[in-house]
């Protein structure tokens, strides 16, 4: 289980690193209008809820006392390399506490504001919602590269080209999954649930 989390949230963490290589330190910080959100701030978002949520995960609330939610929605970075350093230290924090995970802990309870989750639940919890805001940092590097933009996943009007690639690998590597996103073959899934 934990190979698995790590590599569904691995997967969307190189989106993030990709996007945050492509745009300029202007473009991190540029939001569309007031209400809206900047990379910058998404950044300072998921690593604050990161920090929150996996620092002491089996024995303390995930919503720390320490953590000031609202405060992550104001821009005080100054340079993109500090956007760059908060990014990698929330998802650290995460990955730590992934990796001290042993097999008996998936069952185990922990909260978040008071809620109970087992662990399984809380870690998909998280990968749902970082998801949702790196697609959403996604969109905004897309808005402001517009015909410079190059595509992270599968470019438009290439789809097929894609599928039959896929469908070369998997010929190649038929017991193994090619999607980065689709783990049903995987060892760690339970035989009940396998296809």
């Amino acid at each position: 289980m934990k190979n698995l989390l790590y590599q569904r949230f691995d997967y969307y963490k190189k989106l993030g690193d990709a996007l945050l290589e492509r745009l300029s330190q202007e473009q991190i910080f540029w939001e569309y209008n007031e209400e809206s959100n900047s990379v910058a701030v998404l950044v300072k978002h998921i690593a604050g809820n990161a920090l929150s949520r996996f620092t002491n995960f089996l024995t303390e609330d995930g919503e720390k006392s320490w953590r000031h939610r609202d405060a992550e929605f104001i821009n005080d970075f100054t340079t993109k390399q500090d956007v760059i350093e908060c990014w990698q230290k929330g998802w650290d924090c995460l990955y730590t506490a992934l990796q001290s995970l042993q097999e008996d802990d998936w069952a185990k309870s922990i909260y978040i504001r008071g809620e109970k989750h087992t662990v399984l639940d809380a870690f998909l919890r998280q990968l749902a919602h970082y998801s949702y805001h790196i697609g959403q940092m996604i969109y905004l590097g897309k808005m402001q590269k517009n015909t410079e933009w190059k595509s992270l996943s599968i470019p438009r009007n290439q789809s097929q080209q894609y599928n039959n690639e896929m469908a070369q690998k998997n010929e190649e590597l038929s017991q193994e999954n090619s999607s980065p996103v689709c783990f049903v073959k995987s060892p760690e899934i339970r035989d009940e649930y396998k296809i």
